[in-house]
């Protein structure tokens, strides 16, 4: 797709030396700008800019409510943001540049707007490897960058699935083809006794309980909210949605449906599927991870009506896969 034009959106590979360029001036401008980060694609926009962050949220038609994450190159950048604890300070060391976000409190003079924050004195900070990495290095600015999709609807993996759903709204596409892990970050909050994972991902609880130095009993998800502003993304409980239903732990399959299985599980009645694809045949929950929304977005492509969903293990990573697939079959 480089140097394609899909609707309004300039598509540019990311090895092409004019892609940071380019990107950079845009979104110094206040423009928004669609690019690769490892996780999912993000629709990025300067955190600091008012104008930027409220067209992240017309763009997406996103939720007032649900904040957004500020990425930056690294820990002293996010210092200038934001307030480090020790057991942050400790996360942020073990993983960055890399899938975890940290919530923490706002610095008295920290310029990020308050609306990326849902009006709350804390941010979810990242630093992501990459090509945006060097493109916040080069700004030296950090960038609000939510998955770059339309508010509840399956993530992007691809500068394709941007293209498709958010392609005429921007200026540039970044392209650096599938994302190598392919699920959002794991989001944590410290607490003086502990940390709260709250939205799960790809790094586990008990490697944030070894890196932060406390024990894994001291690590676990809190309690849901009342309903009001929430302190990171991830936290609603209908997202990650495609347009057809989703049925989870499916045990059979139904004349008319679409299986997505794991490990080659041979479900009662497949022989009947309109289409069947596998997370990951030989049972590799990496690989399930980094296929699951790029094989969301072909099974809704069939236009069935349901989805059936063969059973996902409920350890390490695949806490994640689990978290993001209940979320996507729940009520909308």
């Amino acid at each position: 797709m480089s140097g394609a034009e899909t609707g309004r959106a300039r598509v540019l590979d990311a090895a092409d030396p004019a892609a940071l360029t380019e990107a950079a001036a845009l979104l110094a401008s206040g423009q928004l700008v669609a690019l690769p980060t490892e996780t999912v694609y993000g629709l990025g926009g300067v955190s600091t800019m008012p104008e930027a962050i409220a067209r992240i949220y017309a763009v997406k038609r996103r939720p007032a409510r649900n904040p957004l994450i500020s990425h930056v190159a690294d820990i002293d950048m996010a210092a200038r943001y934001v307030r480090f604890d020790r057991f942050s300070l400790r996360l942020a060391q073990a993983f960055w540049p890399g899938p975890l976000t940290l919530v923490l409190p706002l610095r008295e003079d920290s310029a990020i707007d308050r609306m990326s924050t849902a009006g709350g004195t804390t941010a979810a900070i990242r630093a992501p490897r990459g090509f945006a990495q060097r493109l916040i290095a080069r700004l030296d600015l950090p960038l609000a960058m939510p998955s770059a999709n339309s508010s509840g609807r399956i993530s992007p993996t691809s500068a394709r699935h941007v293209a498709e759903d958010l392609g005429p709204e921007l200026p540039l596409i970044i392209d650096a083809g599938p994302t190598e892990i392919g699920l959002e970050s794991t989001v944590v909050r410290a607490r003086a006794d502990g940390i709260d994972i709250l939205r799960a991902g790809v790094i586990t609880a008990d490697q944030i309980a070894m890196a932060a130095g406390v024990g894994l009993a001291d690590v676990g998800t809190p309690a849901a909210g009342d309903g009001g502003a929430l302190p990171s993304p991830g936290m609603l409980g209908s997202h990650y949605a495609p347009h057809a239903l989703l049925r989870l732990d499916a045990r059979e399959v139904a004349p008319g449906e679409v299986l997505i299985t794991f490990a080659g599980q041979v479900l009662p009645g497949q022989e009947d599927a309109v289409a069947i694809f596998d997370l990951s045949p030989s049972g590799d929950l990496a690989e399930a991870a980094r296929r699951l929304f790029a094989l969301l977005h072909q099974a809704d492509a069939t236009g069935v009506g349901m989805i059936a969903m063969a059973p996902i293990p409920d350890h390490g990573i695949g806490l994640a896969i689990r978290d993001r697939l209940t979320r996507a079959a729940a009520p909308r």
